[in-house]
């Protein structure tokens, strides 16, 4: 008998199996790593009913952490057909087994003792599933056994992650449990923000070599397509937004080709964006050229205006901020050195006494000329590593010194500096630092990694997070943001949070 079968065999199986009397029993999930803890699971459900039908998730909607599933679905379903007591298995065709329920409407649809509690369901998908149960009749049963989880045996005996970070995920589990880690998320999401800086229209041109032009010393490239994402302080905004009660964004557009359409129809529901106008410039874009296989970048043209910004403008923006600034409870200040954040702005946001969270970058369009020393005061920093060096003109060296230097000199509580693949150091006003490693596995595109790990890491740093938390989801955020084209899109709290938990296990 051939016990696996395209999903909706499997519904035809069952009815027919149902209307011959034999009570048929449903159990659905992942099953990345099969366990004695699984083996004992269908057992016991086996024995509910005369039949057992399994179905699995499929590739496409595992969200368990990079890399997963270990397995991929077809050796997944060969495995539990081996079992005795699985009488079918079907790959799924959707996330969960709300549709799948609806579909086949077994007698009894049983899930593992770990499921039972409510308050464990953040997913919100077992809950779904016990609704259609019980609309459709289907009784809801739980076993009561040894529990195992795949991710955690997968985590310590088959992870890509390095020795180091294992190491260091072992010492993190016995410091802090993942329901203190997945908490800081709820305490985020009373918060007020505001979020000023730099709007950047990412344009991006994937292209292919076609070899050297016949006239020229050149290398030509055929174009392929293209995409614009909503980039800069406007990109942090729409990630913000994904943690907190309301974001507001102060920004500037060029008047000329501002592309505001395309700008408000990317802001997130709960983002509103106060856009000041600076005449007779181009809102800036960053046009890229990819070569579109391996999605290298080849080189850039920037589209921007030299002219500062009129006084009016300023003037109309510090007016904003002076009546406005109360309403929030802190300020994320995005300086990527384009001019949206003027001197004077500065000025006031230093002496406003706000909570105030800056990152200034550096790039082919300021180096040299604007670094964090431009502000007086912040209470957190974050930077990447470069910045550091290039605000205390060290180019190598060690680091740690230059992290202090900076964090001395604006006075801040906590400053955070991003070192790429080497993680982040992050350090206390009162001399404490941690070091805490980077989580990527699959880096895609780097643009936008420290904007996502500052999205995150300040509403936690003012919320006065431990260091070591707040460097753990920060790194969990930056890896999922480098697997990401651009900032084609923000990264959803739940797939933040299913990652840190896949992590943690």
């Amino acid at each position: 008998m051939e016990k696996i079968l395209p999903i909706e065999t499997l519904a035809a199986t069952v009815a027919d199996l149902k209307r011959a009397g034999r009570r048929v029993v449903h159990c659905h999930g992942c099953f990345d790593l099969l366990h004695i803890g699984h083996l004992r699971y269908f057992q016991q459900a086996r024995a509910f009913g005369d039949l057992l039908v399994v179905t699995l998730t499929p590739d496409r909607f595992v969200d368990k952490g990079a890399n997963r599933p270990a397995f991929p679905e077809a050796l997944r379903a060969e495995a539990l057909s081996a079992l005795a007591c699985v009488d079918y298995v079907a790959i799924n065709a959707w996330p969960t087994a709300v549709e799948t329920l609806r579909l086949l409407q077994p007698d009894f649809y049983v899930k593992g003792t770990e499921f039972q509690d409510p308050e464990g369901d953040y997913t919100g998908k077992m809950g779904a599933e016990a609704q259609v149960a019980r609309e459709l009749g289907i009784e809801l049963r739980f076993t009561g056994d040894i529990v195992f989880s795949s991710t955690n045996l997968i985590n310590r005996h088959l992870s890509n992650f390095s020795e180091e970070v294992r190491h260091y995920l072992h010492l993190f589990r016995g410091r802090f449990s993942l329901e203190e880690v997945l908490g800081v998320f709820d305490r985020m999401q009373r918060l007020k923000v505001l979020v000023i800086g730099d709007t950047i229209v990412d344009d991006y041109h994937y292209v292919t070599a076609i070899g050297k032009s016949s006239k020229d010393p050149i290398l030509a490239l055929k174009h392929l397509s293209s995409d614009q994402f909503a980039g800069g302080a406007m990109a942090i905004a729409n990630q913000v937004a994904r943690f907190v009660h309301s974001v507001e964004l102060l920004t500037v557009l060029g008047g000329q080709e501002s592309h505001e359409p395309f700008l408000r129809a990317s802001l997130a529901e709960n983002l509103t964006a106060r856009f000041f106008v600076h005449p007779g410039v181009p809102t800036l874009v960053k046009r890229r050229f990819l070569e579109s296989y391996a999605l290298t970048k080849l080189f850039e043209v920037y589209i921007e205006g030299d002219a500062p910004l009129p006084q009016e403008v300023e003037s109309d923006m510090r007016s904003w901020l002076a009546h406005h600034l109360s309403r929030f409870d802190l300020v994320i200040v995005a300086d990527y050195g384009h001019g949206a954040v003027p001197a004077e702005l500065v000025a006031d946001l230093v002496a406003s006494g706000a909570y105030l969270a800056v990152n200034t970058q550096a790039n082919a369009g300021n180096r040299g000329y604007h670094t964090i020393s431009r502000y007086a005061r912040a209470d957190y920093v974050c930077l990447a590593e470069p910045e550091v060096r290039l605000e205390m003109r060290r180019i190598a060296g060690e680091i740690h010194p230059l992290v202090e230097a900076v964090g001395d000199k604006l006075r801040c509580r906590k400053i955070s500096v991003t070192r790429g693949k080497r993680g982040v150091i992050l350090r206390e006003s009162s001399g404490e630092s941690v070091e805490v490693p980077a989580f990527v596995f699959n880096a895609v595109d780097r643009v936008g990694a420290g904007d996502a790990y500052l999205s995150v890491t300040a509403p936690a740093a003012f919320l006065n997070v431990p260091n070591e938390v707040i460097g753990l989801i920060g790194n969990a955020l930056g890896s999922m943001a480098v697997e990401i084209i651009g900032n084609q899109r923000a990264v959803e709290l739940l797939a933040l949070k299913k990652h840190i938990t896949a992590i943690l296990k």
